[in-house]
């Protein structure tokens, strides 16, 4: 066991969705641009041009704070911040220091089923930089990332691994997905994260001078980049050359280790004033209330009424949330399942609940399976949403059939790629390539005699106390049927012929 408690705290950058920058009407998507295409005198900062705040990233980070169970300032403003980067064409950036938009707040993560709450200290809003691009010989800005709005999450030292962290990035990811208020793909930028680190003697409540990580683009670098600060600092403790001053190091991914950049500024160095061209915000309560009214069921919410309302167990239910898509899809198959089962006969409307809540357990755990073991399956696993061609009425109408032993599993799968590939009815399918299976009793008898008189050797077996052979002639009579006679029919003709 370590003598030291690890101290992490994060500094996380957000980049908004909205449909232009944060403080000009240039359109706010980068992808596929050509460089310094989207730009303008307000975001390239020329002189006497006024920035005016994107009403919708007011909107989107008030939506953030209340998913983060934070505290909404009815009254913040914006301020310059002042450094000289070339990718700050102004000289400053328009930020929010003592009085941001949200503070105190909270989100649960669980790591290894235990419930931790790390605090929140803030949430404010502020515009990005320009994007270097570095040759060789040279270093090119491309202005077009300018100006676009981020949130910035600052949290409170509450991590204690780096698993952890790693935790509530992807916890913090996924609200943001649901929000749809940000992509929060860190490989491309929309999700960067600064990590905080120090360690200090177990027992010891006081904060020693902390290390700060840059350049962590993955989950994967910022854990890693943090499990490797914790062994570097833990060989200064050891070597009684602990931490004297704030820094900050870079993690450089090829050989997987932090490298000193330089000391840290505090804030006074970044000369903080309110910025004078843009009035304070004011929020109103009807205007936060709104916002709460429509925003949608949150990850954690959906997780629990899945694992209540569909009988799945919690890493079940966590799969499916993990991806929003996918876990609309699961219900609307659910839903269309509901359906089905009603038209499986003349239900009276009293009957109906019943009925449902009767077959509600075994039907969710089906689609569960059939969605994660098959359907994902000829996704290569990928979750990918868009391209899917099998709507949730078709996949319920597959599970039904099978439910309901009209097809086999076997067939299932065989009508469900043929699904994937054409989008088609499952029914259809199921008559075309002769997969139903068979319900006639009398065939089905003829069927059971037929193997029978070929295997009479067994049957005399079986007679004389040999009952495991009662699945060889459920799997002689299978065969003779190409797959398509009902088990259950044909075990139950079996056991009457063989008495």
């Amino acid at each position: 066991m370590s003598k030291y408690e690890i101290i992490i705290g994060l500094e996380i950058h957000l980049q908004l969705n909205t449909k232009t920058k944060m403080f000009c009407s240039c359109l706010n998507n980068t992808d596929d641009k050509l460089q310094n295409s989207l730009v303008c005198p307000i975001c390239l900062g020329h002189p006497g041009t006024l920035p005016t705040p994107n009403k919708e990233a007011i909107n989107q980070a008030i939506a953030l704070g209340l998913a983060l169970n934070c505290q909404i300032n009815k009254k913040s403003k914006f301020d310059r911040k002042h450094y000289f980067y070339p990718d700050l064409p102004k000289g400053y950036q328009i930020s929010q220091f003592d009085e941001p938009i949200v503070s105190e707040g909270y989100l649960v993560v669980y790591l290894d089923n235990k419930k931790e709450h790390i605090g929140l200290e803030r949430i404010h809003l502020e515009e990005d930089a320009a994007k270097n691009i570095h040759h060789s010989d040279k270093t090119l800005i491309d202005y077009n990332r300018g100006g676009t709005p981020l949130a910035e999450i600052v949290t409170k030292p509450d991590f204690r691994s780096p698993k952890q962290t790693k935790e509530f990035l992807q916890s913090l990811r996924l609200i943001s997905r649901y929000l749809d208020i940000s992509d929060a793909d860190m490989e491309k930028g929309h999700l960067r994260c600064d990590a905080n680190i120090s360690l200090r003697p177990k027992g010891d409540n006081k904060y020693y001078s902390k290390t700060e990580i840059k350049n962590l683009n993955s989950f994967k670098a910022v854990e890693k980049a943090l499990e490797f600060e914790v062994k570097r600092q833990k060989k200064l403790w050891d070597d009684n050359n602990a931490p004297k001053i704030t820094t900050t190091r870079g993690w450089d991914e090829k050989k997987k280790k932090t490298i000193m950049h330089r000391s840290k500024e505090g804030s006074a160095d970044y000369r903080y004033f309110p910025e004078p061209d843009i009035p304070p915000i004011m929020l109103t309560d009807k205007l936060i209330k709104f916002i709460e009214s429509s925003m949608p069921e949150l990850p954690a919410d959906k997780k629990d009424r899945f694992v209540k309302e569909y009988s799945l167990d919690i890493k079940e239910a966590a799969l499916l949330i993990n991806y929003k898509e996918w876990s609309d899809y699961y219900e609307d198959v659910m839903s269309e399942l509901r359906a089905w089962l009603f038209k499986s006969g003349d239900i009276k409307k009293s009957n109906a609940e019943k009925l449902w809540q009767e077959n509600k357990k075994v039907l969710s755990k089906l689609s569960f399976n059939w969605l994660i073991s098959e359907l994902f399956g000829l996704l290569n696993n990928t979750f990918i949403f868009k391209d899917l061609k099998i709507n949730p009425e078709n996949m319920a109408e597959l599970i039904y059939l099978i439910y309901t032993k009209k097809v086999s599993s076997s067939a299932g799968q065989t009508i469900l790629k043929e699904m994937f590939i054409k989008g088609s009815d499952p029914s259809y399918i199921a008559e075309e390539k002769d997969l139903l299976q068979i319900e006639d009793e009398s065939l089905s008898e003829d069927l059971v005699e037929k193997v029978l008189r070929n295997n009479k050797k067994q049957v005399e077996e079986y007679k004389s106390g040999k009952d495991s052979l009662l699945k060889f002639f459920i799997g002689q009579v299978m065969k003779e049927s190409k797959g398509k006679a009902n088990p259950n029919i044909i075990e139950d003709i079996l056991l009457n012929k063989l008495k």
